[in-house]
C-alpha cells in the first residue's frame, strides 16, 4: 500500500505516485515519488499546501544489492547441515549481496565420485582466491564406508584443505548474553588457535617385548648421524617418537600474531617447555625470535602483547580471565582446549573455526561441529528439526568479512557484521532453537531450524533496510 495524502485533493497525487512507483521503481527512490506525488497535488489544489500532505505508510522498493568485487569460494556439505547451508545462501546472501560464488560440492557422495579430487580443487581454489565458506562435511569411518558404499575411506576433507592451505584453525566462541556459560566470567571471546601439525597425530608408536635399550637415531642427507639412548627398560612396554618442523612452528606462529593484529587481541602461547627443554623450548624460542623481529611494533601499536606461559600456569589464567585474547596452543593441547572452551562458553553450536595462512591473506570459515546426523534422519523421514544454524551462518560472516577486508569493501564489510549482531540480538530477545533453550530454562519457547532462520531473514531485512 502506498502513502496517503490527507483530503480529497490529494487523491489524483496519490494516483500519480502509485503509476510513479510502479513504472519508475528500478530507477528512482521512494522519497523522490513522494515529493513528485505532493507536489502534484498541491498544483491541482490550493488547499493542499505542505503542512496538510501526510504521509502515513512509505512503499517498500527492492533493496540495492552490495556488490562483492571478487569471487568467494563456496564449499557444500553433508546431511542436516547442507539443508541448513541452502537456506542461508537463499534468505541471508543472495538476496542481499551481488556476488560470484565458485560452488564445490563436497558432500561424501561426489567426493566419491570424483576420488576426492573436488576437495583437492576446492582448496586450490581458496588459494587463488584468498577466501573459502566450508558446509560442515562427513569424515567417514567403517559405518560410512559401508552406508554409502564408498571406494575407499577418504580422508577428512578439512585436513586435505589445511595440508594445501597451510595454516592455524582458529575456534571463537560466539556470545549470547541470555545462554548460561559455565565458566560465567568468560564475557569475552577466547580464541584457540591449534597447530595443527606434527607431535603425537604423526607420531610412530609400538610395544617393546621385554628388557632391552630404546635409542632414537637421525641419519642426515649428508650421512650425519645423531643418536641418542633414551631408556634401558627392565621389562616389556611402549615407545613413542614424535617431530615438529621449525618452518610449521614459525607460520603457526606469523598466523597466530595476524591473527592476534586482527581481532586487537593480545596473544600467549602455553608450552612445557620446562619438561620438554629441547622440544617444546623450540616452539618458544621460534615464537619470540618472530615476534621481536616481525610484530612488536604493530603489537605496541594496538597496545597489545605477546606472553610465553607454562601450559599448567594458562588453563589456570584462563579460568580467572574474562576472554579477550588467542591462545596459541600445540597440536595435542589445541584438541582438548578447544572441546574445554566449547562446553564453557556453553554450546559447540555457538563456535565458529577459520583457517587462516601464516601471512593473514587466505582464510576459510566453517562451523565447529559436525553434520547433525540425528536431526537429518528425522529431516529424511518428514519430521521437524530444531537444528541450530548459528555457526554455519557465521562461517558466512567469516569469510565474506575477509572479503570485505581483502577488497576494501566497506558496505561488505558493513553486512557480514550486521548480520552477526542480527544473529546474537534474535537469540538474545528469545528466539532460538531447542537446544539453546534448553541451556537456558524449561520455559524458554524455542522454534523450528526454518523458524529460526526465518525470523533472522525478517531481522535481516529491517537492519539493512
Amino acid at each position: 500500500m502506498g502513502p496517503r495524502l490527507r483530503g480529497d485533493d490529494g487523491a489524483f497525487g496519490l494516483c500519480l505516485y502509485r503509476i510513479f512507483s510502479s513504472e519508475m521503481q528500478n530507477q528512482r527512490s521512494d522519497a523522490v515519488g513522494l515529493a513528485f506525488a505532493a507536489a502534484f497535488a498541491m498544483l491541482c489544489s490550493p488547499s493542499a499546501r505542505p503542512e496538510t500532505i501526510k504521509i502515513t505508510k512509505k512503499a517498500r522498493f527492492p533493496m540495492a544489492k552490495i556488490k562483492v568485487q571478487n569471487p568467494v569460494v563456496e564449499l557444500d556439505g553433508d546431511e542436516m547441515t547442507r539443508i541448513i547451508w541452502q537456506y542461508i545462501k537463499d534468505k541471508l546472501i543472495t538476496p542481499f549481496l551481488d556476488v560470484k560464488l565458485e560452488y564445490y560440492d563436497l558432500g561424501m557422495e561426489y567426493r566419491d565420485k570424483t576420488d576426492d579430487q573436488v576437495t583437492v580443487d576446492a582448496a586450490n581454489a581458496i588459494k587463488k582466491v584468498g577466501v573459502g565458506v566450508k558446509c560442515a562435511t562427513i569424515t567417514p569411518d567403517e559405518a560410512r564406508v559401508k552406508e554409502f558404499g564408498l571406494k575407499q575411506m577418504w580422508k577428512s576433507p578439512n585436513g586435505t584443505i589445511r595440508n594445501i592451505l597451510g595454516g592455524v584453525v582458529f575456534r571463537e566462541p560466539i556470545i549470547c548474553k541470555n545462554v548460561p556459560r559455565l565458566v560465567p566470567g568468560w564475557t569475552k571471546p577466547i580464541i584457540i588457535g591449534r597447530h595443527a601439525f606434527g607431535d603425537q597425530y604423526r607420531a610412530t608408536d609400538f610395544r617393546f617385548p621385554g628388557k632391552g635399550t630404546l635409542t632414537m637415531k637421525f641419519v642426515g642427507e649428508d650421512g650425519k648421524v645423531i643418536e641418542r639412548e633414551v631408556y634401558k627398560s627392565p621389562s616389556a612396554g611402549v615407545a613413542l617418537a614424535m617431530y615438529n618442523l621449525d618452518d610449521s612452528i614459525a607460520d603457526f606462529a606469523r598466523a597466530s600474531f595476524n591473527q592476534g593484529l586482527s581481532k586487537g587481541y593480545s596473544v600467549y602461547l602455553s608450552t612445557k617447555n620446562t619438561i620438554l627443554k629441547t622440544y617444546d623450548g623450540r616452539f618458544k624460542d621460534i615464537f619470540q625470535e618472530i615476534f621481536d623481529t616481525e610484530f612488536k611494533a604493530r603489537f605496541d601499536e594496538k597496545k597489545i602483547v605477546y606472553e610465553h606461559r607454562l601450559i599448567d600456569d594458562m588453563v589456570a589464567a584462563a579460568m580467572k580471565w574474562s576472554g579477550g585474547y588467542v591462545w596459541a596452543c600445540k597440536n595435542y593441547d589445541g584438541d582438548v582446549q578447544s572441546d574445554t572452551i566449547a562446553q564453557g562458553y556453553g554450546s559447540l553450536g555457538l563456535m565458529t573455526s577459520v583457517l587462516m595462512t601464516p601471512d593473514g591473506n587466505t582464510v576459510e570459515a566453517e562451523a565447529a561441529h559436525g553434520t547433525v546426523t540425528r536431526h537429518y534422519r528425522e529431516h529424511q523421514k518428514g519430521k521437524e528439526t530444531s537444528t541450530n544454524s548459528i555457526a554455519s551462518i557465521f562461517a558466512w560472516t567469516r569469510g565474506l568479512s575477509h572479503r570485505a577486508k581483502l577488497d576494501n569493501n566497506e558496505p561488505l564489510a558493513k553486512f557480514a557484521a550486521t548480520l552477526e549482531k542480527v544473529c546474537v540480538d534474535t537469540v538474545e530477545s528469545g528466539y532460538m532453537t531447542k537446544d539453546l533453550a534448553l541451556l537456558v530454562g524449561a520455559d524458554q519457547r524455542w522454534l523450528s531450524t526454518t523458524g529460526f532462520l526465518d525470523k533472522v531473514a525478517e531481522n535481516l531485512t529491517k537492519a539493512m533496510a
